[in-house]
């Protein structure tokens, strides 16, 4: 079974989400994928993907804001 290990980079609250209303998140998961809470966005922006880009079925298209990854890029490995 699949688990979250851990949060990557700063949680919500300290992003400015005092309410619990917008709460963009990454997670570091037990076999080494990540998780990512956004904006669901697949109608809006599935047409303007590049052609060498494809969604599969059961794959969605979510937003994070630029913060959200930006203050994760310490907590992402290198290797």
């Amino acid at each position: 079974m699949v688990a979250i290990v851990r949060r990557i980079g700063a949680p919500p609250s300290a992003r400015g989400s005092l309410s619990g209303q917008s709460c963009p998140d990454i997670f570091e998961l037990s076999d080494g994928n990540y998780a990512v809470i956004g904006r669901e966005a697949t109608a809006e922006l599935e047409g303007q993907l590049p052609e060498d880009a494809t969604r599969a079925a059961d794959e969605r298209i979510v937003v994070i804001s630029r913060e959200t990854l930006v203050r994760a890029r310490e907590d992402i490995p290198h290797d």
